[in-house]
Parts: structure tokens; sequence; C-alpha cells
């Protein structure tokens, strides 16, 4: 097996490509976030169907192709949820036998009335909402009366928005540690807004306040001594654990831009990347076309990716979950995930359909330690 010395894992958030086996516990029969996709506004994605994205599963307007430049197949979650801190750990090789504790109904009374007891504020919202509809919603009241806006959505996660000229950063930061410690949810964020009345604005200083994960590939690799960096929200879903540099992004291109930095500077590891915009962009708010806009706009940066890889690094593109833009409701999708791996030493093969997303943090253990690991594909993809 050729010597790999990097990985750069890159994970597409929510670009599924076909309901699993088990979407009917989680009523998403039918979920189809590509698929569907290309059957509503076309799908022109040439350079991932020279990867072989069109071999994986039937996709309008993408051709299988006989001479695939890389590997390719798809994998299905075990764990219990469908979030993308779900994803993320599945993918390192964490799986969850419990799912991450939602509340698609707002949060109980008893919750509520102990989060307000111990920052003293009371709270505003307490609801499934979009978060920049929200501020715009009860901006006007949060800064008048102080209250803090609370909210949440399909994933499992505390959101509180809070004006920065009511409340300071910092005491933000220190009432989401508060409902970091309560609760279990996946995420805890910051959400702070600056702006007037019917022109709030959310800023940069956002802040996740994130379970620590368990044991997994970053881990792994930190102990041996290897990097780990992480681009986009990568550092905030592991909670900063066994990450050795980060760089958070604002957009899918910053983020491919920050990529191929990282890739162009000598290291040995792995590079963890997530581009977001197509979910909470495009999935979530239903954009079809946009999140059409975003796949085919990645599309065209992958060559400057691959041309970027030097002779000992491999390339991963996967996804944490779906999120089909046509289906029903605002939630995440459950839908197996592509897998599409690209490098100089790699055999174009098919994968199949591969029992779990771990086998992705297997195939990296198994390449960058050595480590022999049920489900990797590591044998299979090198020359």
């Amino acid at each position: 097996m050729q010597q790999i010395n990097r990985v750069i894992l890159l994970v597409l958030d929510s670009v599924g490509i076909g309901f699993s086996e088990d979407a009917i516990d989680f009523d998403d029969l039918g979920a189809n976030t590509l698929g569907h996709i290309a059957d509503a506004v076309g799908l022109q994605v040439p350079n991932m169907e020279r990867l072989g994205l069109g071999n994986i599963a039937p996709l309008k307007g993408i051709r299988p192709t006989e001479n695939p430049q890389g590997a390719f197949g798809m994998a299905k979650e075990q764990s219990k949820g469908k979030d993308s801190t779900t994803g993320h750990w599945e993918i390192a090789g964490q799986i969850l036998d419990e799912p991450f504790p939602v509340y698609p109904n707002g949060f109980p009374k008893e919750i509520i009335s102990e989060f307000e007891a111990k920052c003293e504020r009371k709270t505003l919202g307490n609801k499934v909402a979009s978060g920049t509809a929200i501020i715009q919603e009860l901006g006007e009241e949060h800064v008048h009366s102080g209250n803090l806006i609370v909210y949440t959505s399909a994933d499992s996660v505390f959101q509180i928005a809070a004006h920065e000229e009511v409340v300071p950063i910092k005491e933000l930061y220190r009432y989401c540690q508060i409902a970091r410690d309560m609760l279990k949810v996946g995420r805890v964020i910051a959400r702070p807004f600056v702006g007037e009345k019917g022109d709030y604005t959310r800023t940069a200083n956002r802040r996740d306040f994130s379970l620590e994960p368990g044991e997994n590939i970053l881990s792994k690799l930190h102990e041996a001594g290897q990097e780990v960096i992480s681009v986009g929200k990568i550092y905030d879903l592991f909670a900063g654990k066994a990450i050795s540099q980060y760089k958070k992004t604002a957009s899918n291109d910053e983020g491919v831009k920050e990529t191929l930095a990282f890739i162009k500077e000598e290291s040995k590891g792995l590079i963890f990347i997530n581009l977001v915009d197509f979910d909470t962009l495009y999935g979530h708010r239903r954009d079809v076309l946009g999140y059409k806009n975003a796949l085919e706009r990645f599309d065209q940066q992958l060559p400057d990716l691959m041309a970027a890889l030097k002779d000992d690094d491999l390339l991963i593109i996967t996804a944490d979950h779906g999120n089909d833009p046509i289906f029903k409701g605002t939630d995440h999708t459950r839908e197996h995930v592509p897998i599409l791996v690209a490098g100089k030493k790699v055999k174009p093969i098919d994968l199949g359909l591969r029992h779990s997303f771990q086998d992705i943090g297997a195939t990296v253990e198994e390449i960058l330690l050595g480590n022999s690991i049920k489900g990797s594909f590591a044998q299979q993809i090198l020359k």
C-alpha cells in the first residue's frame, strides 16, 4: 500500500444522496437531497462526475463514467440522530446509541426557569425559529427589556441571541456556559447581533459550546504527534479537542480558500473541513436554486483543490446527513452520504454501500497510523 502522510477530509454539510433503510424511523422516506435538486433545477458538477459521483446512485444529468478518476461509494449512518454533531462524530469513529435531545415545542418550563434564575435575566421566544427571523421579531423587545432571546431548531441546540450593546459578548458567553452546564443538547450557541429596529444583523462573534466527544480519530492522531487542522465549524463540533490549528469561516468560499492555504503548507496528519452553506443557507431555507448554485460553485473550485494536493495527500469528500430542500419541513433528512476519494495514489474503485460513516474514520486511522480497523477501505483505494 502506498504511503500517505496527510488526509484532507472535506464534509459538504447536508449533501445527502438518498434516504437510508431506516429513514422511516425519522419520517424521511423519499428524501434525496442531491437527487431532488438534480430533478428539479438540473445540476452540472462535471468534476465530481469525473470522480464517480454519477456511479454512486442515479442522478439526473450526472452521468456514470467508465473511467472514474477516484474511488466512490456511499455510507449509511448507525448513530441515533441526523444532526451535524452526530454525523461528524460518527465520521470520526464515535457512534451514538442515544440521540441528542431536541425540543420541537420549545424548552420545558423547568429548564427555562432554572436558566433565568442562574442568569438573573428573563427570556423571550423559547420556540423553534430561524435565527435571522427571530431577531427581527423580538429584537426591539429585547433591546428595551434586556431579556435574552432563546430559541432552538430541528437540531439539538439551545441558542441565545442578544444585542451586543445590550448584553456584552463576554456576558453572553457566560450565559451560554450556564446553559451548557445544565443541558445535554449537542450545542449551545451564542448568537450576538447589532443594528436598529427593522435592520438587525448577526455578527461574527457567534460561539458554539459543544459537548466533548469521546475517543476518535482526532484524539488518536493528536496522541501520535500528528497535526489535526480544522476549517469551518469542525472546531466547534469537537469542542476544540485534539485540534492543533483551526480557522473558522464565514462562507463556503472562505472555507475552500483556507483549505487551499493549509494544503499548500507542509504538515502531516489530518485537515478536516466543513462547508456549511449548503445546510444553513439553502437546505434549512428550502432554497433549491441556491443549493444547486452552491454545489456547482464548489465543483468549479474542486480542480484547484485537486491541483494543490501533494503526491502523498489523499482527499476524501463526504457529507454528514441530508437536508433535502424539496422534502417536507425544514429539518435534516436521514440519508446515505456520498464518498469520493481522490489523489495521485488512489485506485478508481467502487466502494459500494459502507455499513457506517465510521468506515471513513477507520480508513483515515489505517492510512495515517497503520492500525487495521474494521470497516476501513484503505487497502481497497490505494495503489
